[in-house]
């Protein structure tokens, strides 16, 4: 029997991949992506679940996306390995936060979150794909991709169910304001 794993904010960690202006402008519902994105980086602050993210050759690709890299620590790794494992210390810098619950967002999903989910399943870390939250130019390649990671185990899930199961309970400090920015990400 298969262990069941179960996010939780002291154990987690959020990767953002390669949310790039030049990929998100190829990617059909790149402002879901964006406000999915954003809305899991406020949440994962709110609850002091650190965020990591890479950059997928930034010279020609151009930098993050601004509205989420104002949600993320500075001098963000460029990369050009497809896996953000690929980056320099990555992989070390991302186990010695000592949390192995990994939450990979961003693009596109056949190719650097693929490689990424699988390289850190690999290493003995736990990843959760909040579906609505990653994005391809090609439908097909996305669901593909989510088939082929969720039977290498990794979880499917969504950036609001990443939410309230690091929330854990109603009674939690910060209930209100997670809800207050589950409001605003409805109203779009």
């Amino acid at each position: 029997m298969s262990t069941v794993k179960r996010l939780r904010a002291e154990t987690s960690v959020v990767v953002v991949i390669d949310i790039q202006d030049k990929l998100l402008a190829k990617i059909p519902g790149a402002p879901g992506l964006l406000r999915n994105t954003g809305f899991v980086l406020d949440v994962a602050a709110l609850l002091e679940v650190p965020a990591r993210a890479t950059e997928q050759y930034p010279k020609g690709l151009g930098p993050t996306a601004p509205e989420i890299a104002l949600r993320l620590p500075a001098n963000l790794p460029a990369k050009t390995a497809f896996s953000c494992c690929g980056a320099g210390t990555f992989l070390e810098e991302l186990e010695m936060l000592r949390r192995p619950n990994v939450v990979l967002v961003g693009m596109e999903t056949h190719v650097c979150v693929a490689q990424t989910a699988l390289d850190l399943l690999r290493a003995g870390l736990h990843v959760f794909l909040p579906v609505d939250a990653l994005g391809t130019r090609h439908d097909l390649d996305h669901s593909t991709a989510l088939r082929r990671l969720e039977q290498a185990g990794a979880v499917p899930t969504t950036v609001e169910a990443v939410a309230f199961e690091w929330l854990t309970d109603a009674t939690h400090p910060q209930f209100k304001a997670v809800s207050e920015l589950v409001k605003r990400r409805a109203e779009g």
